[in-house]
């Protein structure tokens, strides 16, 4: 299973991006499928994650802000980020389980500016 996200940029306070991450390779039905985030000296912490039914989670700093998406047909998961803060910039990877196996993106950056 291959992840290629794309998306990620330099955006001012207050404004949006919309992330897409597209899974490829001998794959038939993907389970979950989320977005991780790694800031400048801290831990990789969970963004959201949404399941093959469409039932969403979110970490609570983003509930209200940013909204997980997925097109099962297309194998591809959307992170739309709106009303962004300089604190949300970071490194985001999307992330699948895949028969019991975690697979990552290569990462994507957003920089948000004050």
């Amino acid at each position: 299973v291959q992840l290629q996200a794309s998306g990620g940029g330099l955006v001012q306070t207050g404004g949006s991006l919309r992330l897409s991450c597209a899974a490829s390779g001998d794959i038939d039905i993907i389970k979950d499928m989320g977005w991780y985030r790694q800031a400048p000296g801290k831990e990789r912490r969970l963004v959201a994650v949404i399941d093959l039914g469409g039932t969403t989670r979110y970490a609570e700093s983003v509930k209200g802000r940013f909204t997980i998406s997925r097109d099962n047909v297309r194998n591809t998961v959307y992170l739309q980020m709106n009303d962004l803060k300089p604190e949300d910039t970071a490194v985001y990877y999307c992330k699948t389980v895949y028969k019991y196996r975690d697979y990552w993106g290569q990462g994507t950056l957003v920089t948000v500016s004050s």
